[in-house]
């Protein structure tokens, strides 16, 4: 059961591995593509939350942001793949945050294209959101084996 558990945990990584090494490979002196397409969504997002709480968001550059992004997926993949629930809390942290910013569809009609793409990608994550709780769920509520096996208390006979 260990190794079919690794498996499917290598395999589920297997998909915020393959964007880090992506935006790893793209990322350049000014973030790559990915700091490019997050530059006008982060923009967007800090208009409305200055406009619905009055807190201004304060500049940040978009390379560390895709730095922190690759950072977190990187560390979560990696401790995740051995079991650990920080690497699943790592991960949901990065899908928490990254996910209504990224995939924006709130900010488009219904009738466009932009928002079906958007909202198919956005429910997505959300489902991959959904396995890294289910798995901190079980990994918490699994009871931990103590060290020492427990001693067998010998029966006693009786008449």
């Amino acid at each position: 059961m260990g190794l079919l558990s690794f498996l499917g945990r290598l395999l589920f990584v297997s998909v915020f591995v393959l964007s880090a090494y992506q935006e790893f490979n793209d990322f350049g002196a000014d973030g790559g593509s990915a700091a490019k397409e997050l530059k006008p969504k982060f923009d967007v997002l800090s208009k409305h939350v200055a406009t619905h709480t009055g807190f201004e968001v304060p500049h940040v550059e978009m390379k560390h942001l895709i730095l922190g992004a690759l950072i977190m997926k990187s560390l979560g993949s990696l401790l995740f793949v051995f079991g650990s629930s920080l690497g699943a809390i790592f991960l949901v942290l990065h899908q928490a945050i990254a996910t209504p910013v990224l995939y924006d569809f709130y900010n488009y009609d219904v009738d466009k294209k932009e928002f079906a793409q958007l909202f198919v990608k956005f429910t997505q994550n959300l489902a991959l959101l959904g396995a890294l709780f289910f798995f901190i769920g079980m990994k918490s509520s699994i009871p931990k084996r103590s060290s020492h096996p427990k001693k067998k208390v010998p029966k006693t006979k009786t008449g």
